[in-house]
């Protein structure tokens, strides 16, 4: 398929000025120019030729050799994906396919036709050529920014459209509600709106043509590499710019079979990983004589790859309907869902592990969990859903081990339950294993009498983030007092969500 985009030039007739993202400390990262159409409300006005920034790499902290927290909270922004990421989905992506069958759209049920539409875009894309814009002569050339292609359907006309869009390079910490995303729509005829996301894997925006809205069914997303970026070598990372053929959520593609199934989906993952680990006899560190498989539920694990996903504010405002988001996801891409998370502490992959030049949380637990046979480059057992499974019931063993004799007892007693301590650890590491239960032992509340989370009565004056005890033949919602805001809402979400995986 021929690409939309008109070639682009080193030479830019004019330059224009963006607006600021979400953060007013942020550094403008990239300015953009449009040489055909601008998006509607005016995201991009006339100024200078853009210098873009380079960079800034934090200083890695010091590395030490006990669990520490696997991710960070969704809302705190993207970062790149590693180029390795996108080196394997190249590998492994289908060929563009041949001869596809008639897309049948009528008659037929909802969720089957979303699957075949996805996989068409998808097809639609695999042909497109992104094009690289340049600004500035000599020594002062620069990557103008980062084209993403887009798949998009017309429900009336019955057929496909690709829309070309620039974006910043590099993602913008943009948030909801601060401020807009700049970027230039490069298609003509075509209206874009900003919908969420500035990464690989959350990006998306809403399209729409002489007044009818088009559905988002692929997008294909460029992947740089950094080494290149960093040392200003703008053209050379441009030819090997690794293209990500890839839908991030959207509302079009909620629906109540892909739902179960991705919930499905999960279990089953989660259930194949503990026979894996069965099969190979690997030990519990927490309890010793034990199997790892006997120690861990399946159903805490796959919480984790809900929970990993779930934005925090979109759980605030919507509640579990946000799990349902995420669990559509795993139902229509199933191992391919999340392979491109990258939060801003750069934790990687749907279970959201961490690397640290080799020395990170991933690391860690392939070294102390050798018979698991977790797979040693991070960025394959990151991305691969089963292996990412593994390792994670791995941490939350090793993390066991480190809790007191207390917690394992009633964990061993309530696993379902008392998981909310794995939780936490996986989230904030030991500390906030102990910060959690110094909160109990203020809020008297044994842990042999924690129980499963239920639904506050309307009217009642508990707040939530909270935990549930049965006193007598009665459970009731107790308040968790603030100690870690996001260890907190963590627990909350794993109290939520686990009932669904029953």
């Amino acid at each position: 398929m021929m690409s939309l985009l008109p070639p682009a030039s080193t030479s830019p007739s004019s330059s224009l000025r963006v607006s600021r993202g979400a953060s007013t400390a942020l550094p403008l990262l990239a300015l953009l120019l449009c040489s055909a159409c601008a998006s509607r409300g005016g995201r991009i006005e006339t100024a200078d030729d853009p210098i873009l920034v380079a960079d800034t790499v934090p200083a890695p902290a010091p590395v030490q050799d006990l669990p520490v927290a696997a991710s960070k909270a969704k809302d705190e922004g993207e970062t790149e994906v590693p180029a390795a990421v996108a080196e394997t989905e190249q590998r492994e992506a289908p060929p563009k396919t041949q001869n596809l069958p008639e897309l049948v759209v009528e008659g037929r049920e909802r969720h089957l036709v979303i699957h075949d539409l996805v996989a068409e875009g998808q097809a639609q894309l695999r042909d497109v050529e992104l094009h690289y814009a340049f600004t500035g002569k000599g020594g002062r050339e620069v990557l103008r920014g980062r084209p993403v292609a887009f798949a998009l359907w017309s429900e009336e006309q019955k057929n496909w459209t690709i829309a070309h869009l620039e974006i910043p390079r590099p993602p913008v910490k943009w948030k909801p509600g601060h401020g807009p995303l700049p970027f230039a729509v490069l298609t003509p005829g075509i209206e874009a709106r900003h919908v969420k996301g500035s990464g690989a894997e959350r990006l998306m925006f809403a399209f729409s043509r002489g007044g009818e809205e088009l559905k988002v069914y692929g997008r294909k997303f460029p992947v740089f590499d950094n080494t290149l970026i960093k040392k200003k070598r703008w053209r050379e990372a441009a030819a090997t710019a690794r293209p990500i053929v890839y839908l991030p959520y959207t509302q079009d593609t909620l629906d109540p079979r892909f739902v179960t199934g991705g919930r499905d989906f999960l279990l089953s993952t989660a259930r194949q990983a503990m026979d894996e680990l069965r099969d190979a006899n690997v030990p519990s560190a927490a309890f010793p004589g034990e199997l790892l498989a006997d120690v861990i539920p399946a159903e805490v694990v796959t919480t984790l790859a809900v929970i990993e996903q779930t934005d925090d504010e979109d759980f605030l405002e919507k509640g579990t309907d946000a799990f349902d988001e995420v669990l559509s996801q795993y139902g229509l891409k199933r191992e391919e869902a999340f392979r491109y998370s990258v939060s801003s502490a750069k934790a990687l992959g749907p279970m959201q592990f961490t690397n640290r030049h080799g020395n990170g949380t991933y690391s860690f637990v392939v070294r102390r969990c050798r018979g698991a046979q977790l797979d040693s480059n991070f960025e394959r057992g990151a991305t691969r859903l089963p292996n990412a499974m593994k390792a994670a019931v791995c941490l939350l063993d090793i993390e066991l081990s480190q809790m007191s004799s207390e917690i394992r007892s009633a964990y061993r007693a309530n696993p379902e339950v008392l998981g909310i301590f794995a939780v936490a650890a996986y989230n904030g590491g030991p500390r906030n294993v102990a910060k959690l239960h110094r909160a109990l032992d203020r809020m008297g509340v044994p842990l042999g009498e924690l129980r499963r989370a239920g639904q506050l009565s309307p009217g009642s004056a508990v707040a939530c983030p909270c935990v549930w005890r049965e006193e007598g033949s009665v459970v009731r919602a107790v308040s968790i007092p603030p100690y870690n805001r996001e260890n907190r809402g963590y627990i909350e979400k794993y109290q939520r969500i686990l009932s669904l995986f029953d």
